[in-house]
């Protein structure tokens, strides 16, 4: 869900997934394109993932990966905060540093419409930017919201600032689309996969996380993800245009 964990010898994911899915139970979370809240959703509720992956052999990788969201619900509006730490050491040395803070916003109009916005910090050691400011808005629907599965897609304008390593900043305008796909394996097991497209004068930058969620008890799931995020127009400082980030993580809802 980057650099970080730049995993370029990467496990065996689909046998990875098969065992999860073994294990059954999920909680789909999707950050891009939230679902309108179920009729008996609690007015406040939160959720904590903390993901710990370690490859040894030709190379020595760890991985630690934080996250937290809270939700509160007012009305049509759902409001949303949540906060990301990650840290990746390849060979002793840290070869991954990422840090996220976001706000969202959205309001339910009629039928499977909405409106967002949404505010989002970033500081990503690596990538060649010292941090990146974003704010965007726009227009949402719910295609598909059934039983099983749940598709919904969003675009908007908004203005992304970019303060460069040794160089000038930027302020840009951004065309921001996003997909967030959840189906129902079972009553406990899940597979999300979320897409989002951010594109600007200087560059395009793409994020994808796929996900299998496996629920233990009411509030504790066992979590695998991949995510790539992909600039393709990095400032020179940047060490690479993609980063890959597998992670095995426990989730605790409340």
């Amino acid at each position: 869900m980057p650099r970080l964990a730049t995993s370029r010898s990467r496990p065996s994911w689909w046998a990875l997934c098969g065992l999860l899915a073994a294990a059954g139970s999920a909680q789909a979370s999707p950050f891009y394109a939230p679902p309108p809240p179920e009729e008996d959703a609690k007015s406040f509720s939160g959720d904590a993932e903390l993901g710990y992956t370690r490859l040894s052999g030709n190379t020595d990788n760890q991985t630690l990966i934080g996250k937290s969201r809270l939700t509160w619900l007012t009305g049509r509006w759902t409001h949303t905060l949540r906060g990301e730490a990650r840290n990746v050491a390849r060979n002793g040395e840290t070869s991954g540093e990422r840090y996220l803070l976001s706000g969202r916003e959205r309001y339910d109009l009629e039928g499977p419409h909405y409106l967002f916005g949404f505010a989002r910090w970033e500081k990503d050691r690596f990538s060649g930017f010292d941090l990146q400011f974003t704010t965007i808005g726009g227009y949402g629907r719910d295609l598909v919201d059934t039983e099983r599965q749940r598709l919904s897609l969003e675009a908007g304008p908004g203005v992304r600032h970019d303060r460069i390593q040794e160089e000038e900043n930027e302020t840009l305008a951004v065309a921001y689309g996003a997909m967030a796909y959840e189906y129902e394996i079972s009553d406990t097991s899940a597979l999300t996969q979320e897409l989002s497209v951010e594109g600007t004068d200087d560059n395009t930058t793409s994020r994808s996380l796929s996900s299998l969620t496996a629920r233990l008890n009411s509030h504790l799931a066992l979590k695998l993800s991949h995510e790539i995020k992909h600039n393709s127009q990095p400032p020179e400082a940047a060490m690479a245009r993609t980063d890959h980030t597998t992670s095995a993580s426990v989730l605790y809802d409340w």
